[in-house]
């Protein structure tokens, strides 16, 4: 198994001809000319319709549903198979699969170096949960923070392919921040429209890169609507999640590094925050793409969507035995990558969570600070509040028995604390920089594991 522990993974890559060899494979670095690209067609994700792949496409003609990538899995496998084998190649990152993704010549690839996240051993946080292999697939180490980058690298670059000029997208956060930022290496215009209340360092993220940042005053739903008009208005290509197929195969690289991780097999139970589902959508479609290529077996782990209780419309449709989700009424939370009232691809992710054998549950927004701070002084570094909703959810996953202690747990850390809402820190005095000051400080200090507060070392449960 490849994956290491929490405090190892920045001591693995220090060998300057480990390095040299990695950045002479990656995109834009020599590579030239066409791509292994195995893409044929579109397919409806819905109705089942194949489309040409090779012009600009949104959703599906007949009911406005996604579209889905679909590929000779047959001729990718001949190369991925010598990968299988192999795990150790040079060539890192999400653009290291171009089999099994859609752009056909190598300059038009929009990278910042993103994806080949480790997979973490979380020990600590496992012996508090009751969990005896719990792991992080570590997102938030992707070049713009966040789990967005992968779809990013791979819409743009798609996009910019096949004729895209400019581009517009609604957001609640981290999908702007990162259009922007791949929109800046391309050297394309950009228009993120985000509701106004959306964490200000993702607003910066945005104007910072270059792009036009627009702010409403209300959910992601209108940013959304009016996202559409500014397409239809100036041409700009719409990247509005699951409004496009691309974003979707780029996020499904988690689920194949996820497979090679784990030595080409995969874990008992996947636990994952839903705002779109895309990540969710995208991994249940590399396991199959995966199998039909013979890289793994037919055994799924059980898929656990984490939502809050203040915009759970996936929870709520999945309980209810629905195959569509309605939309949340006065959708609330301070994770903002999680309040989406609604969702073009929600069939998919219900269908999932289903065949899966799993479970969809929403957690108390009350939960989130208190685990995003429990979790961070247990050895998972500072997450986002989206993150933390997935391990506020795993106590109640194991108290009914959705998780089991000796299941092999992969959990999604799909953004760092610095990119959503930050905490309230309570205020700090000052001290002095004379030699006085120190010693008045030093005669009445003693750690915070002395004053009866949260031990570092202990391992108590949340």
């Amino acid at each position: 198994m490849s994956y290491m522990p929490l405090h190892s993974w920045w001591g693995t890559t220090t060998s300057d001809a480990w390095c040299d060899e990695v950045f002479s494979h990656a995109p834009g670095a020599g590579r030239a000319g066409a791509t292994d690209s195995t893409l044929t067609n579109l397919q409806g994700g819905l109705s089942g319709v194949p489309y040409p792949a090779d012009e600009l496409a949104t959703t599906d003609p007949l009911d406005g549903r996604p579209l889905l990538a679909r590929y000779d899995l047959e001729r990718a496998a001949k190369t991925l198979s010598d990968r299988q084998r192999d795990a150790g190649v040079p060539f890192r990152g999400v653009w290291r699969w171009d089999e099994l993704l859609p752009v056909r010549d190598w300059s038009n690839v929009v990278t910042l170096g993103e994806g080949s996240t480790p997979l973490l051993e979380a020990s600590r946080l496992g012996r508090a949960y009751g969990i005896s292999q719990l792991l992080v697939k570590a997102e938030s180490l992707n070049p713009t923070g966040s789990f967005k980058a992968r779809g990013m690298t791979v819409a743009v670059s798609r996009a910019i392919e096949l004729g895209a000029a400019s581009f517009v997208m609604p957001s609640a956060g981290n999908a702007g921040g990162a259009l922007a930022a791949y929109a800046g290496v391309a050297g394309v215009q950009a228009t993120v429209v985000m509701p106004s209340d959306a964490p200000i360092v993702n607003q910066a993220e945005v104007v910072v890169c270059g792009a036009d940042l627009i702010l409403v005053d209300g959910l992601i739903s209108d940013c959304g609507r009016l996202t559409a008009r500014i397409a239809e208005r100036t041409g700009a290509f719409n990247l509005s999640t699951l409004k496009e197929p691309y974003r979707v195969e780029g996020k499904k690289t988690m689920g194949i590094e996820l497979a090679e991780d784990l030595g080409w097999s995969l874990p008992d139970v996947i636990v994952y925050p839903m705002g779109g589902g895309t990540g969710l959508i995208g991994m249940w479609k590399a396991f199959a793409e995966l199998e039909e290529m013979g890289l793994i077996g037919g055994a799924r782990p059980r898929m656990v969507g984490v939502q809050v209780e203040g915009c759970a419309p996936l929870v709520r449709a999945f309980l209810a035995g629905r195959q569509f989700a309605e939309p949340w009424a006065e959708a609330t939370t301070e994770a903002a990558g999680l309040r989406v009232p609604s969702t073009v691809g929600d069939f998919l992710v219900l269908e999932a969570i289903s065949e899966s054998g799993g479970t969809a549950i929403a957690v108390p927004e009350a939960e989130l600070a208190p685990t995003q701070s429990f979790a961070a002084r247990h050895g998972a570094g500072f997450l986002s509040l989206e993150s933390a909703a997935v391990f506020a959810a795993l106590s109640e996953l194991r108290s009914h028995h959705a998780v089991e202690p000796d299941d092999t747990v992969v959990v999604f850390d799909t953004g760092a604390g610095f990119k959503s809402t930050l905490p309230e820190v309570p205020a700090r005095r000052s001290v002095g920089a004379s030699d006085a000051d120190w010693e008045s400080l030093l005669s009445g200090y003693a750690p915070a594991s002395q004053r009866g507060s949260t031990s570092a070392s202990a391992d108590s449960g949340p």
